[in-house]
């Protein structure tokens, strides 16, 4: 198992670490003890700065080895940009992701980060320690050739003027992105290793944590009549789970808010299959469940001041001989008929019987769901935002503010009746498919047959999830998007009976 990176908040300097970190402004100019620190060593800033490009933007480095007066065997100083830029937690989550990158390269251990610009938030102490958390992270597990001798960090250790509150904020910080790395090693796992009994037991590891868990076999899906999530599993040898998670944080019977996620461990596409170019992406398919569950578990482990539910719906879509079929009419929880147009639209059905349990059963407040639904939202969008559509416009601005201070975007895109046209069906009351035009549009318009009266909102996030470049905070292939994204959203609009 890869060792996780330990960080820490402290008063005092560490005696003898491996390196030590000083932080310089645009302007070339230190707080009072870094700069007190760097006039240790006997060497001239100014000249230095000139003869290596450093002008104290984000980025910049100045590498020193084995510098006089210091005990350490490196010294690193680097940018931080012009007083009061970037003064916000997805900056300094940036800047915990170059951080430590700079670190590995340099094959150091561990670093004591002087941390001293005056009134620094503890909430961007946090946002460091997460972001130098997230870039830590890699997906080892099945190399067996590794490379020998490498040093990676394993400790950073904060310092600062005042630790009052600093480390509540960065247990907070780190609990989220913690959640994220689950996220990612879920998306990251192959489909073999991963299948819908699999996340199913990853959830129950969390009741340990003050979660309750239950798991919904395919017996107790049939007696509930979730025809939908069934038929997209039938095709498999691996039967489809429903998990349903609760976290009890808030008062006693207020209303929850409630988190949904499509959980397709693999999509072949089923009948309607996939051209094979790229497949193997498709084990990334379970996205928007592995965000859930990392969400969970963030909110439980920051022991979160809100009712939480947390709905995975877990299917494999297969090809096999007793696979659903196109032309196929099924009939959802909400007792709504389905036409199967395309067997490749799963998601959108697996979510119609999670989306009508969880309000029938639950009455949330407002419920999210989170998907790796269309390929139309990557052409929409790209790779930097996922799609929000919803019944409730309150709900995008909420998901907008959050993405914008969690650094996980998203952008409204329009549903609404005259999207109904599109999936009008003459066999059944709707169909799953209603061509290529407005392909994200029309899931989502599709999926709000099933939400009830519930204030609603669906995120897209086939753009997100997997497969974009690298990033200050990220270089594995899954992201983990979703998690911080949610957990910003609660923080900001939910808890404390918000």
């Amino acid at each position: 198992m890869p060792q996780t990176l330990s960080i820490s908040v402290t008063e005092t300097l560490p005696d003898s670490p491996s390196a030590l970190v000083l932080y310089a402004n645009g302007e070339g100019e230190m707080g009072q003890t870094a700069a007190g620190l760097w006039k240790r060593t006997g060497l001239d800033f100014s000249r230095i700065a000139k003869a290596t490009g450093f002008s104290g933007r984000p980025g910049h480095m100045i590498d020193i080895a084995a510098p006089a007066g210091l005990g350490c065997d490196r010294l690193l100083v680097l940018g931080r940009g012009a007083d009061g830029e970037g003064d916000n937690a997805a900056a300094w989550s940036d800047r915990g992701g170059s951080l430590f990158a700079k670190l590995d390269a340099a094959g150091v251990s561990d670093a004591a980060v002087v941390l001293d610009e005056a009134g620094l938030a503890p909430h961007l102490v946090g946002a460091l320690g997460a972001g130098a958390r997230l870039r830590s992270y890699r997906f080892e597990k099945y190399l067996t050739r590794r490379k020998n001798g490498a040093t990676h960090p394993t400790a950073l250790t904060f310092v600062v003027a005042k630790a009052s509150g600093m480390n509540a904020a960065l247990d907070d910080a780190l609990a989220v992105a913690d959640g994220t790395i689950l996220a990612r090693d879920l998306v990251n796992e192959p489909a073999n290793l991963l299948g819908p009994s699999d996340m199913a037991d990853v959830a129950n590891t969390l009741a340990d944590r003050g979660l309750s868990v239950e798991v919904l076999d395919e017996t107790q899906m049939k007696a509930l009549g979730m025809g939908a999530i069934l038929a997209v599993g039938q095709g498999s040898v691996r039967p489809p789970r429903l998990v349903v998670m609760q976290w009890n944080g808030g008062k006693k019977g207020q209303p929850p808010l409630a988190f949904v996620g499509k959980g397709i461990v693999f999509d072949t596409g089923g009948i309607s299959i996939k051209p094979a170019a790229s497949m193997e992406n498709m084990k990334g398919d379970m996205g928007g469940a592995a965000a859930v569950l990392g969400l969970m578990q963030s909110l439980a482990t920051r022991k979160a001041k809100l009712n939480a539910v947390g709905i995975l719906a877990l299917a494999e879509n297969m090809p096999d001989a007793n696979a659903y079929r196109p032309g196929d009419v099924i009939t959802a929880m909400s007792g709504e008929t389905i036409e199967i147009i395309s067997t490749d639209a799963e998601g959108r059905l697996v979510l119609a019987d999670a989306l009508w349990y969880c309000q029938d059963r639950f009455k949330p407040k407002a419920m999210f769901d989170i998907a790796t639904l269309t390929g139309a939202i990557r052409i929409a969008l790209g790779e930097e935002y996922a799609g929000v559509f919803t019944n409730t416009d309150s709900l995008a601005a909420k998901l907008q503010q959050a993405g914008g201070a969690s650094g996980e975007k998203v952008w409204h895109l329009p549903i609404g009746p005259a999207y109904d046209k599109l999936i009008e069906s003459r066999f059944a009351d709707i169909k799953n498919q209603g061509g290529r035009l407005g392909g994200a549009s029309i899931a989502g318009q599709f999926l709000s047959h099933f939400v009830g009266d519930t204030p609603w909102a669906h995120i897209d996030i086939a753009s997100t999830a997997f497969g974009k470049a690298s990033t200050e905070t990220n270089t594995s292939w899954a992201t983990g998007f979703g998690v911080a994204l949610f957990d910003r959203l609660t923080r900001d609009g939910y808890e404390d009976g918000g």
